[in-house]
């Protein structure tokens, strides 16, 4: 008996409720696992109920303030990537390939070497603002015309300008001993040994970039057509824009200020949700976001089991996860051609 796909009505929803589902599946692994390994039946009752051991401990404690670090990261650069590849239309898109993250660890370098700042609250601002800038210079090349040779060059700015920033963050580590210290653990890219008491700080502005990122959704199908098609349509495009320049800077600001910069989870996330999204803008973002949120907490669980009793930061497994992702977008002609 040959399977049947689900009518074209219901494979949107049910391909968020599989994702829903594998997110959910993610966040037990990631509680279940890690340098001892904690049977699933303990780890629903240290999460549901008022269990007391020393496994309950482990959880309460160590790895759900983690794993929910990693939910909300993974969502909000996953979303992150799916708007800016919308708005620059270039599958090459990501806030860590197109110099966000730099951008974010620079201001918060800038700000260690400067006037030796180190309180969270003051990085999550610098982060915010460095993030912004780079978001809106991007925009600049992003946003004008769609041709080939368009695309080309805004991949070309924002490795440049990702480097140029990186580089300038080095520079600034090497001068002063204390940029180092906060630095070096903070740049990897990671969910362990991080400050928990800052996502308290930043899940406001994740929300509102998550919200912004859903409504501004509706109005990329028609930017794809083109500002001249899509002012066609009554799409306001100048507002579009502003909107999801606005929306990247809350997503990619915040979680790179908590967790350090993390690459390719913007590029490798919208790919594989547009294997089931397709096209379809609306549903594409908040798949992006899901998708996100289970491939961080797999690549953070996978980084705690391969490297026992020590692991492997997040930010490495993902620069592993992503380089061929990355190959293999710039290989498929109808995608892009450099």
């Amino acid at each position: 008996m040959r399977f049947k796909p689900p009518p074209a009505g219901l494979r949107l929803p049910l391909a968020a409720g599989l994702l829903t589902v594998g997110t959910g599946l993610a966040v037990l692994l990631s509680l279940a696992f890690g340098s001892n390994a904690i049977p699933f039946g303990e780890v629903l009752a240290a999460v549901l109920t008022d269990v007391d051991s020393d496994n309950a401990t482990v959880i309460s404690s160590q790895r759900l303030p983690r794993t929910l670090l990693g939910l909300a990261v993974g969502l909000a650069l996953g979303m992150a990537g799916a708007l800016m590849q919308g708005h620059t239309r270039n599958p090459l898109a990501d806030p860590g390939l197109f110099g966000v993250n730099a951008g974010a660890a620079f201001a918060v370098a800038g700000l260690t070497y400067g006037l030796g700042v180190g309180s969270a609250t003051a990085h999550v601002g610098a982060a915010l603002a460095g993030a912004a800038l780079v978001t809106a210079l991007v925009a600049l090349f992003g946003l004008r015309g769609t041709n080939r040779g368009a695309l080309v060059m805004l991949a070309i700015a924002g490795t440049t300008l990702s480097a140029l920033l990186t580089a300038l963050t080095t520079a600034l580590v090497l001068l002063d001993k204390n940029t180092l210290n906060v630095m070096r653990f903070w740049q990897v890219g990671a969910l362990a040994d991080r400050d928990y008491t800052m996502p308290a700080l930043v899940v406001p502005l994740l929300a509102a970039g998550c919200v912004l990122a859903l409504v501004n959704s509706f109005s990329l199908n028609g930017l794809g057509l083109g500002d001249e098609v899509a002012h066609a349509l009554g799409t306001r495009v100048r507002r579009s824009r502003i909107t999801g320049v606005l929306a990247i800077t809350l997503l990619a600001g915040p979680a790179t200020a908590v967790c350090g910069p993390i690459a390719f989870l913007g590029l490798v996330a919208p790919h594989t949700a547009r294997v089931l999204a397709r096209h379809d803008q609306r549903w594409l973002v908040p798949l992006s976001g899901l998708t996100g949120a289970i491939v961080l907490l797999l690549a953070d669980t996978l980084g705690r089991v391969s490297a026992r009793p020590g692991e492997l930061e997040v930010g490495i497994v993902m620069a592993v996860i992503g380089a061929p992702v990355l190959l293999a977008v710039t290989r498929r002609r109808r995608l892009v051609a450099l």
